[in-house]
């Protein structure tokens, strides 16, 4: 979960790695007394020479490193490490040298205007020789900042998958925890004691069918996937119980068939037909009416709304979890949609191909 913070000016973001505007201003002075000493060989025979030499290497820094570190943020915000590093690399070198270029003739162009009032004749020859300048400081900003970005979106991207890991295994655990839990088993054990009075056959079917459920549990709570044909299977016996249960008080249509290569998150389904059945009123007076269909690549699972007289606090863990784990699996989105009368979600079929 992102915390909430303020958005820094973007003044911060461009003095970066510096905390201090002044810190920033005394690192451009410094870096353009060393060019000083590299490209102008008389920096030290009068002050005025002097003077202009550290205006024109603070200008010429503080204009290359503002105009890099602002087109490596727009970058960021555009281009993903992660995803497309070699775009990214490629894209962000080819800008940075351009617009080191650039800015270094405009800027070389605007001190001539400024001091000499005009530009001399062979501006355009210098200009392009002493270029290097700039493309030595943008390969230097661009190697640093590459570097760095790179690093940076790495290092999200690790925790974000340990994260999102995290949270697998605690939608599995609670997966198979809601499984077992004693309510539940309670329930179970309560309808097969009726039934071993009064119908033994039912009794027996009622027991394969738990057995099934609770087999099924144990060997794929722990996968990420598993293919449709399988969950279907296991849905049929958690339906069996629940109608078993339910008897005329719910109805849940199973309306769809399963190809070869469809896949799903194990419990999927079972989970939003548990919530369906929790949070709403399940009576012979008000039927509780679940609906499982196929649209193109997704599930469709949908119930009448007929909430309980007495209100059950919701945590909404099991769906987040559930579209938590999703996100980790495909670009897929599960899509929940409340009506007046209905609550429908949609579930993504994984392949197999994918």
């Amino acid at each position: 979960m992102k915390r909430g913070t303020e958005q820094q000016p973007l003044i911060y973001t461009l003095i970066k790695p510096f905390k201090k505007f002044w810190q920033f201003v005394l690192f451009c002075l410094a870096f353009s007394l060393g060019l000083g000493v590299v490209f102008w060989p008389r920096l030290f025979d009068s002050l005025p020479y002097f003077a202009i030499a550290t205006i024109w290497g603070v200008t010429i820094v503080m204009s290359q490193w503002l105009g890099n570190v602002f087109i490596v943020h727009q970058l960021d915000k555009r281009i993903s490490w992660v995803e497309t590093p070699v775009k990214r690399a490629v894209i962000g070198i080819i800008s940075l040298v351009v617009y080191s270029v650039t800015a270094f003739i405009l800027v070389q162009a605007l001190l001539y205007l400024i001091v000499e009032g005009s530009l001399p004749d062979n501006f355009g020859k210098g200009a392009v020789y002493s270029s290097k300048i700039a493309i030595f400081i943008s390969f230097s900003i661009a190697f640093v900042f590459t570097s760095i970005g790179f690093l940076e979106r790495w290092q999200v991207s690790r925790l974000e998958a340990e994260k999102l890991k995290a949270e697998i295994m605690t939608y599995k655990y609670e997966s198979l925890r809601n499984q077992l839990n004693p309510h539940f088993l309670f329930n179970n054990f309560n309808v097969l004691s009726d039934l071993v009075h009064k119908d033994q056959e039912l009794a027996v079917m009622f027991i394969s069918q738990m057995s099934d459920l609770y087999r099924y549990v144990i060997d794929n709570s722990d996968k990420e996937v598993i293919s449709l044909v399988e969950e279907l299977n296991f849905l049929k016996s958690y339906i069996f119980l629940l109608k078993t249960r339910f008897e005329n008080s719910l109805d849940i249509r199973l309306k769809l068939e399963a190809a070869d290569d469809d896949l799903i998150v194990p419990m999927a389904l079972q989970l939003l037909i548990e919530n369906a059945v929790k949070h709403n009123e399940v009576s012979s007076a008000k039927p509780l009416i679940v609906e499982i269909t196929k649209e193109d690549d997704y599930i469709l699972v949908t119930n009448n709304l007929q909430h309980k007289s007495v209100v059950i606090d919701s945590t909404k863990t099991g769906l987040r979890n559930l579209t938590q784990r999703y996100a980790f699996l495909t670009d897929k989105k599960i899509d929940v949609k409340l009506t007046k009368n209905r609550f429908e979600v949609l579930v993504p079929i994984l392949k197999s191909s994918e």
